[in-house]
């Protein structure tokens, strides 16, 4: 049994939901170490039966990884905790490996958790690192103005993010400094090791951190508040955008979303111009949300009256009926093959539910859209179709078999809609505005955040 103070896992671990389990990432490293062992402990003294997996990601980047990982397989066995060692084979891209290695680690954690049946990853993130990111965004954003990053870049990273619409991955330790952790590893004779990739300045996260560790402990304690206050700003900026997209969005069909021309007159111009921004991508199946300024021009270009205009792979049509919005035609995705489980233009996630046929997947395109009868008989028909003819379809023998929206192509594959800039990746911070187009497309509803109460972000 560790000699822990009483209360230290208790204030970590207490407001976790453990119900389905707990993966927890393990690199070898002081954090993530410390993160192991006082999980292990609360959930022996609170839920002894709630299964715990170990995972430890080998990213064959550098000599010695691999022995690194055996010596987390080693600590796990003396202490009966499940270990797995997963290992990131192929090729590594010569550009943006970090961005590569965090994307491959999240995709190997979530896949060893749905083996599992577990629906929870923690990780071993800081307070430090927490420090360290809120810098780096600050200084990618130099330019920018401070309201607007505020809002949303300064927040840092979120208590819980949501990874493909389906894990939680919760960072317990965000509120903790390193120090203390690797304090409480030696009073326990517990060792880690040290990646040397984290003291290679090559990389922006090394620099930032050499550069924070010659700072005051009053300096980071001021980047961190200032990390609270953003996320207390980007929360309420998005449950005011959530408020609009609930009052003035609606879909009178598939693909189109129509805004009620009031929304430019509300109030609060900076939620609705961020309502905007997140609809934008959406229609347009884009990860990251449109340019700041670019979307407060359309805005401003839409209280000055009726337009057309294209933004983020999106045509935005400004008509008396409202203000609609749909998939351009341009850079739609050709012909291929069906291929359960993946994404579809960036705005449908596809699931094959009978591959006895050899069955493609398609825009519906113009000439097929104008066959259908008129729907709603307040929005312009010509929308509707324009919007339907972006949208995916099935083919067969070079018949179309109709459109996704239809009953009977359902029967072999389902479309379902998600919300493109947060399918991948879905911090809690933002999970008014999610839940919102959520229920306004159609997509599948969010899971419940993991912790009791569910107040986080």
């Amino acid at each position: 049994m560790l000699d822990i103070e009483p209360d230290l896992s208790t204030s970590l671990f207490s407001h976790i939901d453990f119900t389905s389990g707990a993966v927890a990432a393990v690199s070898g490293g002081s954090d993530s170490t410390a993160l192991l062992l006082l999980l292990k402990h609360h959930l022996d003294r609170t839920a002894p039966a709630t299964k715990l997996l170990a995972v430890t990601i080998d990213h064959g980047l550098r000599p010695g990884s691999a022995a690194e990982a055996q010596g987390v397989a080693k600590l796990c066995a003396a202490r009966a905790i499940p270990h797995r060692i997963l290992t990131w084979s192929g090729p590594k891209p010569p550009t943006g490996l970090p961005a590569a290695a965090r994307e491959t680690r999240y995709r190997l954690l979530a896949e060893a958790a749905q083996a599992e049946g577990i629906g929870l990853i923690l990780t071993g993130h800081t307070a430090d690192d927490q420090a360290e990111t809120v810098l780096m965004r600050h200084a990618r954003d130099d330019g920018r103005e401070f309201a607007e990053m505020a809002g949303r870049g300064l927040a840092g990273m979120a208590p819980a993010t949501l990874y493909d619409w389906r894990e939680w991955i919760v960072r317990p330790l965000l509120g903790t400094r390193r120090s203390a952790l690797r304090d409480f590893l030696r009073r326990e004779h517990v060792g880690w090791a040290d990646d040397p990739t984290n003291v290679d300045e090559a990389f922006e996260r090394p620099r930032v951190r050499a550069a924070l560790a010659g700072e005051s402990a009053d300096s980071m304690e001021g980047t961190l508040v200032l990390a609270g206050q953003a996320a207390a700003e980007r929360r309420q900026l998005g449950a005011g955008a959530a408020d609009f997209i609930h009052r003035f969005g609606s879909q009178p069909a598939i693909g189109l979303i129509r805004l009620d021309p009031r929304l430019l007159s509300a109030g609060e111009e900076r939620a609705a111009v961020y309502a905007l921004r997140i609809l934008l991508a959406t229609t347009g199946g884009i990860a990251f949300l449109p340019d700041q300024a670019r979307s407060e021009a359309l805005f401003g270009k839409l209280k000055a009256g009726f337009l057309c205009a294209t933004l983020s792979r999106t045509v935005v049509d400004s008509r008396r009926a409202g203000i609609f919005l749909r998939r351009e035609m341009r850079g739609l995705p050709a012909a291929a093959a069906v291929i359960d489980d993946t994404l579809w233009d960036g705005r449908r996630h596809i699931t094959l539910n009978d591959s006895s046929g050899a069955l493609l997947i398609a825009p519906f395109g113009a000439a097929a859209a104008k066959r259908l009868a008129p729907g709603e008989e307040k929005t312009p028909p010509s929308l509707m179709r324009a919007a339907l003819a972006a949208e995916p379809a099935l083919w067969q023998a070079g018949d179309c078999l109709g459109f996704l929206g239809e009953s009977r192509a359902l029967k072999a594959v389902e479309a379902r809609p998600v919300v493109a800039p947060f399918a991948r990746f879905l911090p809690s911070f933002d999970l008014a505005p999610a839940r919102a187009v959520a229920g306004l497309i159609g997509a599948a509803p969010v899971p419940s955040l993991p912790f009791s109460g569910h107040s986080a972000g």
